[in-house]
């Protein structure tokens, strides 16, 4: 909801179908390529209109950008996916790259960190854009990790084959991001939210895991 406050607050209308589900992402990671089909064959059925569909998540906007035309490689829909997949955007990216949105800081003083979502980062080259907006709080300390660019162990499916694998990633990542002194850790994959946050939680941690949309709603709505 904070994504769609701040799209309207541009002047924008955003058109929400009720009836969207998952992007299929799981699926596919799975290789279970015809079922991940079916869910993608849902959504491009829902966004048919010629408008930006943006999309809160790294890993949901990559799968549909970048993966969508991949599945459908040989069928013969593809046209009409890779339509759809041109006009995918992640939320900051949008923001940024597309409106040029102005923040102005409405906040106390805080000290934040930054994650970097892997599918955001590796697949969409998205680097900047989430920086570049929380520069613009002048209330806003961003602290950055050491261990940035390194996967938080989440990984969807990668979690439930690799736990330990994944355990010990996240206890890396979670002291990475207690060793800045920040109050609150951001990031714009709820994945990788949910996977430090968590442990971040069962540690005792104070630290506070949010959304980068949230993050920025709270910042500028004042009031």
């Amino acid at each position: 909801m904070a994504g769609i406050e701040l799209l309207r607050r541009e002047g924008l209308e955003v058109v929400f179908p009720q009836a969207q589900t998952c992007c299929g992402q799981p699926a596919w990671n799975s290789g279970h390529a015809a079922e991940a089909r079916a869910v993608a064959r849902a959504q491009v059925a829902l966004f048919r209109e010629p408008w930006p569909v943006v999309v809160p998540s790294g890993s949901c906007a990559a799968m549909m950008r970048r993966h969508y035309p991949q599945l459908f490689a040989g069928e013969p829909d593809l046209p009409e996916v890779e339509a759809l997949a041109a006009r995918v955007h992640e939320l900051t990216e949008f923001l940024v790259g597309v409106l040029g949105v102005k923040l102005e800081d409405k906040g106390e003083p805080v000290r934040v960190t930054w994650h970097a979502s892997c599918h955001a980062l590796r697949e969409l080259g998205i680097r900047d854009e989430p920086k570049a907006l929380l520069g613009q709080l002048a209330n806003v300390e961003l602290v950055g990790l050491e261990r940035e660019r390194e996967c938080c162990g989440f990984g969807g499916t990668f979690a439930v084959r690799f736990p330990e694998i994944s355990a010990a990633m996240v206890e890396d990542k979670a002291a990475d991001v207690a060793a800045t002194g920040a109050g609150e850790v951001l990031s714009g994959d709820c994945g990788c939210l949910l996977n430090i946050g968590g442990k971040l939680a069962r540690t005792g941690s104070a630290v506070r895991a949010r959304h980068i949309a949230e993050f920025l709603w709270e910042r500028t709505r004042g009031g």
